[in-house]
């Protein structure tokens, strides 16, 4: 892998790891075309510049990340917990999912599912809850449960989480800020097991070209959850949607 390579997937990674866009089938696809064999440390990579992207998080929310907000971690960490183990348990079975055909199809469903959701069920009002913190932890259970879904490469952990979020009541804005705390421990943990499964690997990587996507991957992130709360503000997730559905139908075109 080059340097330009790994500016190119730090880029990609930190704009889409927070956007209902899936961030691992869009390495899937870049990693495709610009050929970068996926052994294991160039998947090792990967997970390193997706968990420096959730670090944007902790500078974007730092007095979320105090002992006052024990209580809101609570229900973030109720969330992870149905991911954590159905990811653990068929841990092996989810990575034989991991091909283009697979990410264009659960590009194609999660649009659906979004144009459906927004269509439907979203109507902001009253019994909408704004803020995140007062989530209950049935809520958060709910919200877990739909996480799983994102085990399925293109499907996005982000929107899978946003989705869950929406229907139990979340406005759009809340849902994409519940959907940013709860990506911290469920990216930790997955980088902290390949980094203890690959450490050996990383002796024999570029460290600099490590370094550039590592860094590269934080700013875009940092940046990224700013504009995409302003983009809240004002409009839906129908273009997401629309985009999903595009970029899916795209993939099957040129790869079939």
């Amino acid at each position: 892998m080059t340097i330009l390579d790994s500016t190119i997937l730090g880029i990609i990674e930190g704009f889409t790891e927070f956007l209902p866009i899936s961030s691992t089938g869009h390495l899937i696809v870049a990693s495709k075309f610009l050929d970068i064999e996926q052994n294991a440390i160039n998947k090792a990579y990967e997970v390193i510049i997706q968990f420096s992207a959730i670090l944007a998080v902790i500078f974007n929310y730092k007095d979320k990340f105090t002992i006052k907000k024990i209580d809101l971690w609570m229900k973030v960490f109720v969330a992870f917990l149905p991911l954590a183990v159905i990811g653990f348990i068929f841990s092996s079975q989810i990575k034989e999912l991991f091909s283009v055909n697979i990410v264009a199809v659960m590009f194609i469903v999660g649009g659906i599912i979004f144009l459906l959701v927004e269509k439907f069920f979203i109507h902001e009002d009253a019994d909408t809850l704004y803020d995140m913190e007062k989530i209950t932890l049935k809520q958060s259970m709910i919200i877990g449960f739909a996480q799983i879904f994102a085990l399925i490469p293109g499907t996005s952990r982000a929107g899978s989480t946003i989705i869950g979020a929406l229907l139990v009541g979340l406005s759009r804005k809340a849902s994409a800020e519940f959907s940013f705390l709860l990506a911290f421990p469920v990216m930790g943990a997955v980088a902290a097991y390949d980094l203890l499964k690959h450490y050996e690997d990383f002796t024999q990587t570029n460290i600099i070209v490590l370094a550039v996507g590592f860094v590269t991957s934080f700013v875009v992130a940092y940046l990224t959850i700013k504009l995409f709360l302003k983009f809240l503000e004002k409009f839906t997730f129908v273009s997401f949607g629309i985009y999903r559905i595009v970029f899916g139908v795209a993939l099957l075109l040129m790869f079939n």
